[in-house]
């Protein structure tokens, strides 16, 4: 185990974040086994935190055509390409996880172009790419793509919003600069 900060940030004590707050972190660290940075880091402010996961769970966390792995894989590329190393090993973690393959998560963050994926993933992430670092291009030809492969109009929302969302995100971890927890490193493998 490390002895770093997990944040540049004041982080607080568990005892002194709001009950909603530190019932959820209690949740998360009784599923898991730990408390993931992320959660501490961002109850630094507790209004923040409140809509930073309530728009993540949004996302995240609804069925529907894209699968829970699939998200994921938006997240492990868009966060490698925002080099954001928090969410690249905690996502990461979570897609070998949901994808139940060991492999997957490195594959995806290191060149998603090589990874072991379908081509209607590989459309997926590729939009979800430019999204992240040209939303401004994104135009009829991408949804026609994108539609050609099964995707819906909901999902072209999601992957966008899921794009969009993990660039906040990767922006906010590289600020503080959060760490990640060591356990994420073997979850998965």
């Amino acid at each position: 185990m490390t002895d770093h900060a997990i944040s540049r940030f004041a982080v607080p004590a568990l005892d002194d974040i709001p009950e909603d707050i530190r019932s959820r972190i209690l949740a998360v660290q009784e599923k898991s086994g730990f408390v993931p940075n992320v959660f501490l880091t961002l109850a630094h402010r507790p209004d923040e935190f409140r809509a930073f996961f309530a728009y993540h769970d949004a996302l995240m966390d609804k069925p529907g055509n894209l699968t829970k792995a699939e998200r994921e894989m938006i997240v492990v590329a868009t966060s490698n390409a925002n080099q954001c190393q928090y969410c690249v090993v905690a996502h990461g973690a979570i897609l070998r996880i949901r994808a139940k393959n060991p492999l997957i998560a490195d594959q995806v963050a290191v060149n998603y172009r090589k990874a072991d994926i379908t081509p209607r993933q590989m459309a997926m992430i590729d939009f979800g790419m430019k999204v992240s670092a040209r939303a401004y291009e994104v135009d009829e030809a991408d949804m026609e793509l994108l539609k050609s492969h099964g995707f819906t109009e909901d999902d072209i929302w999601d992957i966008a919003a899921i794009s969009a969302f993990f660039g906040m995100s990767n922006r906010l971890a590289n600020v503080t600069s959060m760490r990640p927890n060591d356990e994420f490193y073997a979850l998965g493998r």
